[in-house]
């Protein structure tokens, strides 16, 4: 029997680093996420700046093109509440709105749930990891959208999103 550094045995250890953390114990910013079909992965990353407007930065991948979409969620509204915003081949710099508008995916609210199934506003990134995050109508906006169409989304995504890992 091999022993790893650790002093485990070295197939222990490799099940204990291959296994998923649980999302209280993983920081929003590290959370990833995975649809019912496992056609899309959404993954948070650290916004890295205390002074940006964004509380929480994202990706949505495409698992079967590759695709990368962008994602932030900024507070705002009357009452305050986690809007987010997807986004496909932005251009950057000084943009019109119109331009942005173009390469909007998905716009709203991003609700979270707990162990419980409690649905509450998206926390900021240093805040413990949800156990879901639900994007209402993100399907349905995506096939409408720019990333729709071949060599890009194709496949349905659902708007819930369940907790799969926590990045390093």
């Amino acid at each position: 029997m091999m022993i790893s550094r650790s002093g485990l045995p070295a197939s222990l250890a490799i099940a204990l680093v291959a296994a998923p953390a649980l999302a209280d114990e993983c920081r929003q910013a590290q959370a990833i996420y995975g649809d019912a079909d496992g056609g899309y992965e959404l993954r948070f990353e650290p916004v890295g700046s205390e002074s940006a407007a964004t509380s929480n930065h994202f990706k949505i991948s495409v698992e079967s093109s590759g695709l990368l979409l962008d994602g932030v969620v900024l507070w705002s509204g009357e009452p305050e509440r986690s809007n987010g915003i997807v986004m496909h081949n932005c251009p950057t710099g000084d943009v019109t709105g119109e331009e942005l508008r173009a390469c909007t995916v998905w716009e709203g609210v991003i609700y979270a749930a707990d162990k419980a199934g409690g649905i509450g506003l998206l926390q900021a990134e240093d805040a413990p990891a949800a156990e879901q995050i639900l994007l209402p109508g993100f399907g349905p906006a995506l096939r409408e959208s720019s990333a729709w169409g071949k060599g890009k989304a194709s496949v349905d995504s659902s708007d819930v999103f369940k907790f799969k890992g926590c990045a390093a």
